[in-house]
């Protein structure tokens, strides 16, 4: 742990530890492969139902409700099949009046215009979108202020590498986030803006299914449990997740809500 806090070279601790520095290093390893091997399914999972609630909620409160992080990857990725295959779990918020119900990612100007992607305005000439364009921007860099958090927390990651091994360096990585998930899970009760994700879940719930009674069922994603039932059903979640008007219209919604949330404000 001393390694991971501070990022000091295994022989600085030979004395005080009175363990040679190959047994330290041997040490560290056995340790981020045991934090992987016991705590990786539940640190390292994908969200569930109640974690969504909590960012949904989190996003409202910022102004974004139902944004993710920025990505790095489109091509190949499978950060997307969990949609297409109807396994993904259900997403409901509303924004500028309108139900959605997809999540979507912040990105820059380089990604296509599809409806779970949200990109800045460049050159923006009117009120709303001048308003609209830093806040998208801000919000997006959450992923290098997370990894800054991370290298404040573990100095190893933040200097050289005192390790020469790809994969022990990988490991390395993964045990310390899950070690900072560990950790931001013990401290969430102490955030100013946590939330009881059930009294969320279950308000949505309620909303929902209210709404759904008159909802286009061809606006609908099929969501299942189980593999993809169906050609058609991945077809269909696969045109609504690149629709560019879909694309258009969340972004002016977003536009509307930012200028409703904070345009008195300026």
């Amino acid at each position: 742990m001393r390694m991971l806090a501070y990022g000091a070279a295994a022989d600085l601790h030979d004395e005080y530890l009175r363990m040679s520095a190959q047994l330290i290093r041997k040490s560290l390893i056995k340790f981020v492969e045991g934090v992987i091997s016991n705590f990786g399914d539940e640190y390292l999972r994908k969200p569930n139902e109640e974690d969504l609630a909590r960012l949904l909620h989190i996003g409202e409160q910022r102004g974004f409700p139902g944004s993710r992080n920025d990505i790095n990857v489109l091509d190949q990725s499978p950060v997307f099949d969990d949609i297409l295959e109807g396994r993904a779990p259900k997403v409901n918020y509303i924004v500028n009046g309108h139900e959605k119900n997809m999540g979507y990612y912040l990105t820059d100007g380089i990604y296509p215009q599809w409806a779970a992607f949200v990109k800045s305005i460049p050159g923006p000439q009117t009120m709303r979108h001048k308003l609209f364009a830093p806040h998208q921007e801000s919000t997006r860099k959450d992923v290098e202020r997370a990894f800054g958090v991370l290298q404040a927390r573990f100095a190893f990651i933040k200097c050289p590498c005192l390790i020469w091994d790809r994969d022990i360096m990988g490991k390395i990585m993964i045990a310390c986030i899950i070690l900072h998930n560990m950790i931001v899970e013990d401290e969430r009760s102490t955030y100013s803006n946590y939330c009881d994700p059930a009294e969320f879940i279950q308000d949505r719930l309620g909303q929902s299914s209210r709404e759904n009674e008159d909802r286009d069922a061809n606006n609908d994603f099929i969501y299942s449990t189980n593999r993809i039932a169906s050609l058609a059903s991945y077809m269909k979640n696969k045109a609504q997740l690149q629709n560019r008007e879909a694309h258009k219209a969340l972004r002016d919604d977003l536009v509307e809500h930012i200028w409703a949330k904070f345009g008195n404000c300026n």
